[in-house]
């Protein structure tokens, strides 16, 4: 399936020098946005078929394992280490030197990736015990099995963080924002085909996790075979003398030193994980599940915002700051903010006000109910707050990795870690498991804040001062905002959402037409205020 898609549908213009950043966003976004849609459809199902009970909450701390490390170091450290490497490389000496080194790279990761996955599965019991020591001994037992099976899915993923970090260089965008799609239907298949005939039926899931990081990294060769980018690894690529002269490239150390101080950054927000899944392990059955299905709908408008035009902006960022072109930077970097906060400030409301319909739209069938209903909804809320913070921390902080400054972002994640905590001593015993969503939302709105002084007072400062109008279209903003807002808060208590379980469809489209009637209204506010839509065009 993955290997007869047509590659011509992902190759367009971001080839040329001159790229519509606008339209490069949206292009990533839509094929984020079939991701996060397959997403709801798969944790819709899965809320359907296994609720969030005790196995629920196993699958999802067995999944948390693989999920933390690939954040930790595939799209985290190495991601951040690599990129900008690879792009500065590609400007300064050429495509044949960084052909090069992605050789280099790639067969050390390789060589890492296969000792990380048998030292992973052999040790799954320390590493679910570190992760949710307050589950029952049925339920540990049987995440440790997850764990178990799903733990070479990091191996995958880090090697199509490699490929997607060589593709967004090359300024191909829309293949690793395609893939994700592969891991939701490998595990909707698992789950619909596979898990009638498994007991218990929850691993037929940790085999759709497999399926789909292989066909996720399936899915990279011919994009870059195309590109000629593909790593050229032989027979010979496996002996200890290969090993040791890619180990020794130039490249390779780059990397390495660059990872050392991003590795910092990444984990302390990952310790941060760590804390609060332990903690939700003791806050009773169904919390972690609870907190897992809210992660998910706010991770809908992460990536639809933060993420693709983080994307989308990083090898544009690190060309401008290679080559010392403050303008450029500056520009890019305002722009991105502007954009972000154009969407994101709607987004948080509508999650805030819509929290309910949302939750009982996509989540309350079969096992899942109403309390579960209720319980996600209540950290839907909590992490809806920290939107803005979320969408602003993925375009601030590649500005400092574009000018491979990692370690400010590192000291910044460091006082976000000791901020989230000591939230969580007064959220948790006030808001329960609501109360680690709210102290989480508190750390990003703290992150990005920190991150923006950074780069107004010191390194990047010279690089980086809001353009004019940014008063004028906040008051612009804050006002459609607020139309928007009480348009939602009056409609949306007016149909019982919870009553209509019965009625799928009607709830789906009382949905719909919410949020189509909230998204009018607003860009119909902007519009009367004078925002124009070409003013978020901009060609590098």
């Amino acid at each position: 399936m993955c290997v007869a898609l047509n590659y011509s549908l992902f190759s367009s213009d971001y080839q040329t020098e001159h790229m519509n950043l606008l339209k490069a966003a949206a292009t990533v976004s839509g094929f984020t946005l079939i991701s996060r849609l397959t997403g709801l459809l798969r944790d819709t199902l899965l809320a359907r078929t296994f609720g969030a009970g005790d196995a629920m909450d196993a699958f999802f701390v067995a999944f948390r394992i693989p999920n933390l490390l690939r954040r930790l170091f595939a799209e985290g450290a190495f991601s951040q280490a690599f990129v900008p490497l690879l792009g500065r490389i590609k400007n300064e000496e050429g495509d044949a030197a960084a052909l090069s080194a992605i050789d280099a790279i790639a067969l050390v990761l390789l060589w890492v990736l296969v000792a990380v996955s048998v030292v992973g599965v052999v040790g799954a019991p320390i590493l679910v015990f570190l992760l949710a020591s307050g589950q029952t001994a049925a339920t540990f037992d049987l995440t440790v099995l997850l764990t178990r099976i799903m733990f070479p899915y990091i191996a995958c993923m880090s090697l199509v963080a490699m490929a997607s970090g060589v593709l967004n260089t090359w300024r191909h965008f829309a293949v690793p924002a395609f893939t994700p799609v592969l891991l939701n239907v490998a595990m909707i298949a698992a789950c619909v085909l596979l898990s009638p005939q498994i007991t218990p039926p929850i691993v037929a899931l940790a085999v759709g996790v497999m399926l789909g990081g292989m066909a996720q990294l399936a899915i990279q060769v011919p994009a870059l075979a195309r590109l000629g980018a593909l790593p050229r690894l032989t027979l010979h690529s496996f002996s200890w003398r290969a090993f040791k002269t890619a180990w020794q490239h130039p490249s390779t150390h780059s990397v390495l030193g660059n990872m050392a101080p991003a590795l910092m950054g990444v984990g302390v927000a990952q310790i941060s994980l760590l804390i609060n899944t332990q903690i939700a392990s003791h806050l009773g059955s169904g919390a972690v599940s609870w907190l897992s299905f809210a992660d998910r709908l706010m991770e809908f408008p992460t990536a639809l915002l933060g993420v693709a035009l983080g994307t989308v902006l990083m090898p544009s960022l690190t060309k401008a700051a290679a080559n010392k072109d403050a303008a450029q930077f500056n520009a890019l970097l305002d722009w991105g903010l502007r954009l972000t906060c154009l969407l994101a400030v709607p987004a948080a409301a509508a999650l805030v006000l819509l929290a309910q319909p949302l939750v009982a739209v996509l989540f309350h069938y079969g096992q899942f109910g109403v309390n579960d209903v209720a319980m996600t909804q209540r950290a839907v809320a909590a992490y809806a707050l920290g939107l803005l913070g979320f969408s602003l921390v993925k375009i601030l902080a590649p500005a400092f990795y574009a000018q491979q400054n990692i370690k400010t972002p590192v000291k910044i994640a460091i006082a976000v870690l000791l901020l989230v905590q000591a939230a969580n001593v007064f959220c948790v015993p006030w808001l329960g498991h609501a109360g680690l969503a709210m102290s989480i939302s508190l750390g990003a709105l703290l992150n990005a804040g920190l991150l923006y002084a950074g780069l107004r007072r010191g390194g990047a400062a010279a690089l980086y001062a809001p353009a004019k109008g940014w008063c004028k279209f906040a008051a612009q903003m804050l006002l459609a905002v607020s139309s928007m807002a009480a348009l939602l808060w009056w409609a949306a208590p007016q149909l019982d959402w919870l009553a209509l379980q019965t009625q799928p469809w009607l709830r789906v489209g009382a949905l719909l037409a919410l949020c189509a009637a909230g998204a009018t209204l607003y860009f119909a506010v902007l519009l009367a205020c004078g925002v124009r839509v070409q003013d978020f065009f901009r060609k590098v």
